[in-house]
């Protein structure tokens, strides 16, 4: 449900308090809306809602014009409150969830009903806004001088520039000019930007993207960055063999289906092509061409897999509120047993390798009935390498098993993933039955009590994606930087190792072939950790179609440029826009 403003603009602002006129306009209509869109509006999570005139004239007073409230602007408005600073503290950190170092309108008004519970005598708390609070008798807060504040603002709007043709003037932001033109960015100092991602933006242009560009780093590892990657909502992928559930998933988180070609769920391999299931403002599905060359959308970098890919790429939108915080990546099933025989017309592999760096969580569904391993699954499991953090495991229609069966099959599933997993640490495994239909009363009431609890522990691992997203992205930024550095030395070493006249065609296939003991050369040279070197064979592969002698020579100053990054400037970022009341 979205509510529309309609007090007039001449509302008279003569009192330090919210209006109680007003504010009534929101209890009534929080009283009136159903109990599910309260709690929604509690949580901030509705795209507009009906807040005092005075309240918005404050947001806008301290946004700069871009809708964000930061942390030094927050510590003067929030000190009219008079609340105790540890209070305060507890309300920026619970309306800045996200961690995103800035509140836009949403969060602010979310802080707002934080303060007025907390002068009520409410003590400030994570459950707070979870808890049934009596909006009907929410008294306004009080924010004192206020009226002052806006009354000077209001002069000031007077003498500033008219609107024109009844409509103000839309100012870009500095970081939407960054990836249209390097020089532009270098004019922009770290202290201008207004949020976490906004600095991860400037810092890509200036320090890292330039060595990339260098060694061609877009070419071997991944493609540049662009402004939507940056600014994409977070990603869960979902994998597996055929009819273990992946589709019917997202439809049972969903509560409905989705757009697209792939609606239809059966025991045969249905879904034959990759889904992105996004928010839209209509119900619609995209084609993958389409999709690909969309500026506002982040999956550019799928153009590298050629058109035979991308006709099995659609992207299907639908209004939900789900889907405003988390995009979900529908896979079509592994290949198993013969099928496997037949090739796929596009690199499987590298397309899921690809989406595994952009997501924030990877689900791997098995059911008891597939929980063999196929070389294709084990080749799109390997092309996981380095995204451990992310990987969660689902065996998933449990309930087809009774209680005996099921720790049997718990039992070969772990002994499967240990041949595959190359790693000492246990895999989370999450067991229950993701569908809309009931628990089979053939798991008994251990199995069902068991399924319950396995669902809500894996709704809190996702319901955290959201939450955790910003942090997420500093950290795939950081290990993009310090994997392309890695890159940078590599192809300096080899271009080093080339001769100036004579025996080039020669010595470029010696480094090719004997690639491993190169890149010994460099982390000893280096002091590198190894486990950061890329795969020596899909190296191979793409270094085979480059002549050595034309790559660049070592630039200590780029190198320079990203040790900077990484030692002071992400930090500084990062301090800048913690809790101010830290």
């Amino acid at each position: 449900m979205i509510y529309q403003d309609t007090l007039p603009e001449t509302t008279p602002l003569n009192s330090c308090i919210v209006e109680e006129s007003e504010w009534r306009l929101i209890r009534l209509r929080l009283a009136a809306a159903p109990k599910t869109t309260r709690k929604s509006i509690r949580s901030g999570s509705v795209t507009l809602i009906q807040v005092p005139l005075s309240l918005r004239h404050a947001h806008t007073q301290h946004t700069d014009g871009d809708g964000r409230i930061t942390g030094g602007d927050a510590t003067k408005f929030f000190a009219m409150s008079n609340l105790p600073r540890q209070d305060l503290k507890q309300v920026w950190a619970i309306a800045d969830s996200k961690r995103q170092g800035f509140l836009g309108f949403r969060e602010f008004i979310t802080a707002m009903q934080l303060v007025s519970l907390a002068q009520a005598g409410q003590a400030v708390n994570s459950d707070l806004l979870s808890a049934e609070v009596d909006f009907e008798n929410l008294k306004p807060p009080l924010m004192d001088g206020l009226d002052v504040l806006l009354a000077k603002q209001k002069r000031t709007s007077k003498t500033s520039e008219p609107e024109l043709n009844g409509t103000p003037q839309v100012q870009n932001s500095p970081a939407a000019l960054w990836f249209s033109s390097t020089k532009s960015a270098k004019k922009v100092p770290l202290a201008s930007v207004t949020s976490i991602v906004d600095g991860l933006k400037k810092l890509y242009i200036q320090n890292l993207k330039p060595l990339e560009v260098t060694y061609r780093f877009n070419d071997f590892v991944s493609p540049l960055l662009t402004n939507s990657d940056f600014d994409a909502k977070p990603m869960v992928m979902l994998l597996g063999q055929y009819s273990t559930g992946k589709t019917t998933f997202i439809k049972h988180l969903l509560r409905s289906s989705y757009p697209g070609k792939c609606a239809h769920i059966g025991p045969e391999p249905t879904t034959d092509r990759f889904v992105v299931v996004m928010n839209g403002p209509d119900e619609r599905s995209i084609p993958g061409n389409t999709v690909a060359v969309q500026a506002d959308m982040p999956y550019s970098g799928l153009t590298t897999f050629g058109t035979a890919f991308l006709s099995k790429f659609e992207c299907s939108q639908m209004p939900h509120p789900l889907l405003e915080h988390i995009t979900f990546v529908d896979t079509p099933g592994v290949l198993s047993g013969e099928k496997q025989r037949t090739q796929r017309s596009y690199d499987f592999t590298g397309v899921t390798s690809w989406f595994a760096a952009k997501c924030d969580l990877i689900l791997l569904l098995f059911d008891p009935h597939k929980l063999d391993i196929s070389d294709e699954f084990k080749r799109v499991i390997s092309s996981l390498r380095g995204h451990d953090d992310k990987i969660r495991v689902v065996l998933n229609k449990a309930d087809q098993v009774d209680t005996q069966q099921l720790m049997r099959v718990y039992g070969a599933l772990m002994w499967s993933l240990g041949k595959v997993l190359n790693t000492p640490e246990v895999m989370r495994v999450y067991i229950g039955s993701f569908n809309d239909k009931p628990i089979n009363a053939a798991a008994g009431p251990i199995g069902t009590e068991l399924f319950e609890k396995e669902q809500d522990d894996l709704l809190a691992d996702l319901k955290d994606i959201p939450k955790k997203a910003c942090d997420r992205r500093i950290n795939e930024f950081v290990k993009r930087a310090r994997a392309a550095k890695i890159h940078s030395y590599i192809i300096s070493h080899l271009k080093r190792e080339m001769p100036a006249m004579m025996g080039k065609a020669k010595t470029q296939q010696r480094l090719i072939d004997n690639l491993f003991d190169e890149f010994a050369k460099v982390q000893r040279e280096h002091h590198l950790p190894a486990g950061d070197f890329p795969n020596v064979e899909h190296f191979r592969e793409i270094l085979s179609g480059y002549s050595i002698d034309k790559f660049e020579k070592l630039k200590p100053k780029m190198i320079q440029a990203v040790d900077d990054m990484l030692g002071y400037d992400i930090p500084e970022l990062l301090k800048s826009f913690r809790n101010p009341y830290d």
